[in-house]
């Protein structure tokens, strides 16, 4: 049986007397778009940031292919395949689109990205050449080729979100993370966003677990999965179906009066 990309094992992260996730466990298979999602303060992010290796956890286990990742640096995690975005973007606002994609994100470099772009450009080392060739790739997938020479500085806050996504698959992760990346981006772009992660995981096999706030929104937009989180709880899994369905759901929600738009 294959082991799937991503296990989760009774997670549980305390702060000092907060219990903030408690013992959440479920599974992202290869290929697999799974949503996860509950009001806010559920403990999604506590969570994401636990499985990324930014916040060691109390107890439990996580694992990506069989392998105990659980004391694991983010670096050696995203060696091993698995890349993230936050809520809120950090790119090179002097940069152009393509370099943002070329170097690394602000917060794992520092300051002399420009310097860093001149040395992988002026190499003669194929694979070096080849990653401005994945960063095209990248903005070809997300359907926005015609960005890659604009200044980030230029973009809305959704297109923004786009880069930070293309960069996120820069070297061919096995697994995306992505934190909540409609967040705030009108409707049609975050459609075509979703639209774009969906083609992705059909046409490359990349797993992509996602974090969104919005139920009605996700519910809607063709992920395989849903892990409902609620009070740091796994409440409930499922199928967009099912989820939509589940009073439990509707009521950590809406609240025990409340009903769930109808499609």
């Amino acid at each position: 049986m294959t082991e799937p990309v991503l296990k989760v094992q009774s997670l549980r992260k305390e702060f000092g007397g907060l219990v903030a996730v408690k013992d959440v466990s479920f599974e992202v298979g290869e290929g697999e778009f799974v949503g996860l999602i509950g009001p806010n303060g559920c403990g999604k992010s506590t969570t994401f940031n636990c499985i990324s290796g930014l916040l060691e956890q109390t107890s439990g286990r996580i694992e990506m292919f069989g392998e105990d990742i659980s004391e694991l640096r983010p670096d050696q995690i995203q060696n091993r395949g698995m890349t993230r975005t936050f809520q809120h973007t950090n790119l090179w606002r002097e940069m152009t689109v393509i370099e943002n994609l070329m170097v690394p994100p602000r917060k794992q470099f520092g300051t002399n990205a420009k310097e860093f772009l001149k040395a992988i450009l002026s190499r003669k080392n194929p694979s070096e050449r080849e990653r401005l060739m994945d960063a095209y790739d990248a903005l070809d997938q997300l359907e926005v080729p015609h960005m890659a020479h604009n200044l980030a500085s230029e973009l809305s806050g959704g297109q923004s979100k786009l880069v930070d996504i293309g960069r996120s698959m820069m070297g061919s992760p096995k697994l995306l993370l992505l934190d909540e990346p409609v967040a705030g981006v009108a409707g049609p772009l975050a459609m075509k966003i979703f639209n774009n992660l969906r083609n992705i995981v059909n046409e490359t096999g990349i797993s992509i677990l996602i974090i969104e706030h919005n139920m009605d929104f996700i519910l809607r937009q063709g992920v395989d999965r849903i892990v409902v989180m609620n009070e740091g709880e796994v409440l409930m899994q499922g199928t967009p179906d099912e989820v939509r369905a589940n009073q439990k759901v509707i009521e950590a929600y809406l609240g025990a009066a409340g009903k769930m738009e109808e499609e």
